[in-house]
């Protein structure tokens, strides 16, 4: 039996959720199956999860065409209504065994989405981990309780809601022991971790957790944060824990504060700046990353100068560019848009500003002495996240050094010390 095609659409965390279903379904023997996993973060991705179950049905005219991800759970009637469709089930239902066992019966509704809102439980569908040997995503929490007016996603996501460190830490034991150099923590909204928990341990508090008690643990590296919530113990791990690695991605979204509210964003201009020159006090050798959304409704060409300038001001080194593209249901799309041509524009602008700093940040590298992780493909990866070209004959998972001889812009070229 051929194990179910699935089709993963958006972030990280739906890879993630991805490969539960797929263990799930082959535990149920689902055959001749197509799991679409969709996302809601704005209306073009749901237009493109549409067009991808209508090619799909083209392509497999008898295969059996499951539907699920955020865009289900926040629209599941527009899904529901496609012919080409044969199963809606929401994000809580994706993750349980029960509905691929149904599948399998013919026990389980064509469409089974319940009220994400009321969902509480997170540890219980966990696998040890997603990625490769090399690498390995761990997710923490999922959910957010924010209301960000471009953001679609604490509706499909449901509250945010942790996962305890008892539950984390054997997981990430388990991938060291099967030979994981690295494990990067994810979630929805990490830094809001443990909220929900008996005693409200914090992010800070798991990380300093996992590295006390997994000591073989090489690297331990953060998904996306919002510096606004990064507590004292974090700070504090980022400056004193060798193995957490000195690359930070940040939920920034604009570096102008009246977009920033407008956004309903907690932080300033001024705070971004500030928390990124605290962390390189500690640890000056920390590269950060950033979202930044280019064209948000209502922004003039002097605010968006405010976010082309903010890359310098905060040393961005990696910048995640998405033009705004409105959301069905957000307050954002009831805003004075920016006309299309403009958004494309700063978004372009921004990405030329973001390859610019990338190419700075590669040539500053030159000569320096770095650790690479080597991973599948012939690729290594700093401890900042740079990437290096390694010898073919390094396996992967293989820590190295190598000293930096130049860069594509793109990419280091180094040669591997013996």
């Amino acid at each position: 039996m051929a194990e179910p095609l699935i089709i993963t659409l958006g972030c990280r965390l739906n890879a993630y959720e991805s490969e539960i279903m797929r263990r799930n379904a082959v535990a149920a023997d689902l055959d001749n199956a197509i799991i679409v996993n969709t996302c809601a973060v704005t209306g073009e991705a749901v237009r493109q999860a549409r067009q991808t179950i209508r090619r799909l049905r083209r392509e497999h005219p008898q295969a059996r065409i499951i539907v699920t991800g955020c865009a289900v759970q926040v629209e599941p009637e527009r899904f529901a209504e496609l012919d080409e469709v044969d199963h809606v089930i929401g994000n809580a239902e994706k993750l349980k065994p029960e509905t691929f066992a149904g599948f399998s019966t013919g026990t389980t509704e064509r469409v089974q989405v319940d009220d994400i809102m009321s969902v509480r439980e997170t540890a219980g569908h966990l696998i040890d981990g997603f990625g490769t040997r090399t690498r390995s995503y761990v997710q923490v929490q999922n959910g957010c309780d924010h209301r960000c007016t471009f953001c679609i996603i604490p509706f499909g996501r449901g509250p945010s809601r942790s996962v305890a460190a008892g539950e984390i830490v054997p997981r990430i034991r388990r991938l060291v022991d099967g030979g994981c150099r690295e494990v990067v923590l994810t979630g929805v909204d990490i830094t809001s971790y443990g909220a929900d928990l008996p005693g409200k341990p914090t992010l800070g508090a798991l990380v300093r957790q996992i590295l006390k008690l997994v000591p073989e643990l090489d690297r331990l590296r953060l998904s996306s944060i919002d510096q606004v919530e990064a507590d004292e113990q974090l700070v504090r791990a980022i400056a004193e824990e060798e193995r957490l690695m000195p690359h930070l991605h940040l939920s920034m979204q604009a570096g102008d504060d009246m977009i920033l509210k407008r956004m309903k964003r907690r932080h300033s201009r001024a705070d971004a700046v500030e928390f990124c020159s605290e962390v390189r006090r500690l640890r000056p050798e920390t590269v950060f990353g950033a979202d930044l959304i280019a064209g948000f409704p209502t922004e003039t060409e002097d605010m968006f100068a405010n976010s082309l300038s903010v890359v310098d001001d905060c040393g961005l080194t990696y910048l995640h560019v998405f033009p705004f593209s409105p959301r069905n249901g957000t307050p954002a799309a009831r805003m004075p848009q920016v006309a299309r041509a403009e958004v494309k524009d700063r978004a372009a602008r921004l990405r030329r500003k973001g390859s610019a700093a990338l190419s700075q940040f590669l040539d500053s590298q030159a000569g320096r002495e770095v650790e690479l992780l080597v991973e599948n493909g012939g690729i290594g990866r700093t401890r900042q996240f740079a990437e290096m070209r390694t010898p073919p004959t390094l396996d992967a998972g293989t820590l190295v050094r190598a000293r930096v001889t130049g860069n594509d812009g793109q990419r280091l070229s180094g040669e591997v010390m013996a």
